[in-house]
C-alpha cells in the first residue's frame, strides 16, 4: 500500500545510503555481500513504507513521552507536558500502562511491555479510599489485565485482574443487582450519577460488564462474577421494550426504565456490541445474548436508521417516540458491529448486515471528510440542511476517539476492499498533521477550524484502541484472528472459548 513520500518522517534515506555506501567501501566485500547489503537496506527502507510499522512509530511517539513526562500517572498533557487526572480512575493511577500493555504486546515493543509489567507488579495499587466510574475501570484496567494475562501468560496480570474484579462486586448490592454507576472501593458505597435520570443507572455502563466478568470467573473458579453479569440479563428480559428498543436509563432500585431515550452511541452504543460479543465469546452457545441482539438490531433498522436526501444511511437518536437527526463519534462503532454480527444474522440478511456495516463505514467517513483537518466531529448531524456535518460548537471536537478507525478494521477484515485501508491512511495523515505535538498526541477542539487548538490530553485509549485499530488495519489476518479473539469495547482482545451460561439455574464454567 504505497504512501504519500510527505509522510516518511522517521527515516533519513540519505543517512542510510551512505552509511551503507562506506561499509562497502571500507570492507571492500565482494558482489555477492554488496547485493545482500543492497537487500538490507532496501528492507530498512520497506519498513519505513510500511503503514504497520508507521502506526508502530505512533505508539512509541506516544508511549515515549507519556513514560518521560507522566509515567505511573493516569494520563499525559502533551502540550503542557505533565500528567494527566481524571475522576473516573479515583486514585488508582497508571491507566495508561494498563490500558497500552496489550499493544505493547502485539507491536512486539518487548522493552517497553517489560517496564510496564515491571511496574504493574510494584506499583499498581487498588487498595485506595477511591471513588471510580466502574465502566471505565472495568473495559480499561481489568479490560487491560485480562488481556495481558491471555497474550502473555504473566501471572501478576491475572492475579491484579480478579483482584480488582472483586473490588468491583460491591456496586451490584441494589435491590435489582443491577450496578451502581460509581462506587467507592474502599468502602463499598456506590452511587449514581446525579444528572442520570433520577438515580437510574446507565445502559452501555452496565451493559459493558459482561465480558470481561465471565473471563474472571473463568480464571478465578468463582462463579459469582458471571451470576452478577447474567443476572442483569435476567432482569432486562423482564422488562418490556419500548418498540423492542431498550432505553438508555434503568433505576437500580425500582427496575424501571427512566426516560424513554434510545441511542447507539453514547450512553447506549456498547451495550449492543456485548450482546454480540459474548455470543461469540461463547463459541456460539449464548444463544440468549445471540437473541437479544438480532432482536435488538431489527428495532433499531425500524426505528433509528435513516437514509439522507444524500444517500448517507445514519443511526438517529430517539426520544420518547421522537427522532433527533444527530449521530456520535461513538456510534461509528456500529459499522464494524453490524459487519461482526453478519455472519450470524439469518441467510437472508447476512449480505444486509455486511452492506449495513459497509454504509455506516462511509457515513462515518463523509463525517471526517467534511471537515478541514479530515478528522471526525464528536457528533454530526443530518437537519437543517447539513449531512454528516456538526452544527453546534460543543461538537466540534475530536478526542483521539478510535471508532471511525475500529470500523474501518472490521470492515477490512471482512471484505477486503481496499477503500478502508485507504480511509485508514487518511486518518493517519490527518492524525500527524493536526495532533501530533512535540509531547505526544493530543485532542483538538474545533475539526473546522484552519488552525489547531489543542485540547492537551492523550487519552489512554488512543494507545489501547486507536493505535492498535490502525496497526491491526495495516497488519495481516493471522494478527489476532477474528475466528480465535474477541475485542472488548477498549479493543481489549480476549480469546473465544467454550464459556457455558445459563440464564436459569446455576452458571456453569466449563
Amino acid at each position: 500500500h504505497e504512501l504519500p513520500k510527505k509522510n516518511k518522517k522517521s527515516v533519513d534515506n540519505d543517512l542510510v545510503l551512505s552509511h551503507a555506501n562506506k561499509k562497502v567501501k571500507t570492507a571492500k566485500i565482494d558482489g555477492f555481500l554488496k547485493k545482500t547489503l543492497g537487500v538490507c537496506c532496501g528492507f530498512l527502507l520497506n519498513q519505513h513504507y510500511n503503514p504497520a510499522f508507521v502506526s508502530l512509530q505512533m505508539m512509541k511517539h506516544a508511549w515515549d513521552n507519556y513514560k518521560h513526562y507522566a509515567w505511573g500517572l493516569n494520563e499525559l498533557k502533551p502540550i503542557s507536558k505533565q500528567g494527566h487526572s481524571s475522576n473516573l480512575f479515583g486514585n488508582i493511577q497508571g491507566a495508561t500502562i494498563v490500558d497500552a500493555l496489550d499493544t505493547l504486546y502485539i507491536m512486539e515493543m518487548k522493552e517497553e511491555f517489560k517496564e510496564a509489567k515491571e511496574w504493574v507488579e510494584k506499583n499498581l495499587d487498588f487498595n485506595v479510599n477511591a471513588e471510580i466510574s466502574v465502566f471505565e475501570v472495568n473495559i480499561r484496567f481489568v479490560g487491560g489485565l485480562l488481556s495481558a494475562y491471555y497474550l502473555s501468560g504473566e501471572e501478576v496480570f491475572r492475579k491484579k485482574a480478579v483482584e480488582l474484579g472483586e473490588k468491583l462486586l460491591p456496586a451490584f448490592n441494589t435491590p435489582t443487582g443491577i450496578p451502581w454507576a460509581l462506587l467507592n472501593i474502599k468502602s463499598g458505597i456506590g452511587r449514581n450519577w446525579p444528572w442520570a435520570s433520577g438515580g437510574s443507572s446507565i445502559l452501555a455502563e452496565f451493559g459493558t460488564l459482561h465480558l470481561e466478568f465471565v473471563h474472571l470467573s473463568h480464571l478465578s473458579g468463582n462463579p459469582v462474577f458471571a451470576e452478577k453479569v447474567m443476572n442483569i440479563r435476567k432482569v432486562l428480559n423482564r422488562l418490556d421494550k419500548p418498540e423492542g428498543l431498550y432505553p438508555n436509563y434503568l433505576n437500580p432500585s425500582s427496575g424501571q426504565w427512566g426516560q424513554h431515550h434510545v441511542s447507539i452511541g453514547g450512553l447506549g452504543d456498547s451495550f449492543y456490541e456485548y450482546l454480540l460479543k459474548a455470543w461469540l465469546m461463547s463459541d456460539k452457545t449464548d444463544e440468549d445474548g445471540k437473541k437479544m441482539y438480532y432482536d435488538a438490531v431489527q428495532a433499531i433498522e425500524t426505528h433509528l436508521i435513516r437514509k439522507s436526501s444524500g444517500g448517507l444511511t445514519y443511526i438517529a437518536e430517539w426520544k420518547g417516540g421522537l427522532l433527533e437527526h444527530k449521530m456520535g463519534h461513538l456510534t461509528c462503532f456500529a459499522g464494524g458491529m453490524f459487519a461482526l454480527g453478519a455472519d450470524g444474522a439469518p441467510s437472508d440478511k447476512t449480505g444486509h448486515h455486511i452492506e449495513l456495516g459497509a454504509e455506516i463505514a462511509r457515513t462515518c467517513h463523509e463525517s471526517y471528510d467534511r471537515t478541514r483537518m479530515k478528522l471526525g466531529p464528536e457528533a454530526f448531524r443530518f437537519d437543517g440542511g447539513v449531512e454528516a456535518i456538526a452544527t453546534r460548537q460543543n461538537e466540534k471536537y475530536y478526542i483521539l476517539r478510535p471508532e471511525v478507525i475500529e470500523t474501518y478494521t472490521y470492515m477490512w477484515r471482512l471484505t477486503h476492499d481496499p477503500k478502508y485501508r485507504d480511509w485508514g491512511w487518511e486518518a493517519v495523515e490527518a492524525l500527524e498533521k493536526h495532533c501530533r505535538v512535540d509531547g505526544g498526541y493530543s485532542g483538538i477542539r474545533d475539526v473546522y477550524n484552519n488552525h489547531e487548538s489543542h485540547d492537551d490530553v492523550q487519552q489512554s485509549f488512543f494507545l489501547s484502541e486507536t493505535l492498535k485499530y490502525l496497526y491491526l488495519l495495516f497488519s495481516e489476518d493471522d494478527l489476532l484472528p477474528l475466528e480465535h479473539w474477541v475485542f472488548n469495547t477498549e479493543a481489549h482482545p480476549l480469546p473465544l472459548s467454550c464459556i457455558e451460561l445459563k440464564l436459569s439455574g446455576n452458571t456453569v464454567l466449563s
